[in-house]
């Protein structure tokens, strides 16, 4: 399944300049997604992170897998209409710097699930390496 951003918004409440995924290019609604950022020196954080050497704040590479967990859950029938809150995270860690002309690819993988509480397995990598792990928990509201 492949999402644009206008289909993704149509999916997660974020909007421009928040909204860090581009495009969904794999989508299992419940367990998993793929997502892709494309990062470019246009994009607003760089003008104070940092001046002198454009690197993403890694806050932000945890939000965009972190939205990208919220279209795996948000994409579900009983689920759509709704906000996915971010709960928690777990084990992160950051491998390498994210800069502009990066391709950021997203992965988000539900590993629990318990009414409307879950964690998900998340990966950004960059040209096949690690950038960042984590889990991620969330709630959707009900």
């Amino acid at each position: 399944m492949l999402l644009n951003s206008n289909q993704i918004q149509q999916i997660i409440p974020h909007r421009p300049p928040f909204l860090l995924i581009d495009k969904v290019i794999e989508l299992e609604p419940g367990h998993s997604a793929t997502a892709i950022k494309n990062v470019t020196a246009n994009d607003d954080f760089f003008k104070g992170h940092f001046p002198q050497e454009h690197i993403m704040p890694g806050v932000l590479i945890v939000e965009a897998l972190a939205q990208t967990g919220a279209v795996t859950i948000l994409s579900m029938d009983e689920n759509k209409g709704k906000i996915a809150y971010f709960a928690g995270i777990d084990n992160c860690k950051f491998r390498q710097k994210v800069i502009p002309g990066d391709t950021l690819k997203l992965e988000a993988t539900v590993i629990n699930r318990k009414g409307t509480i879950g964690m998900a397995e998340c990966v950004a990598t960059v040209e096949g390496k690690v950038v960042c792990k984590a889990v991620l928990k969330f709630a959707v509201e009900r």
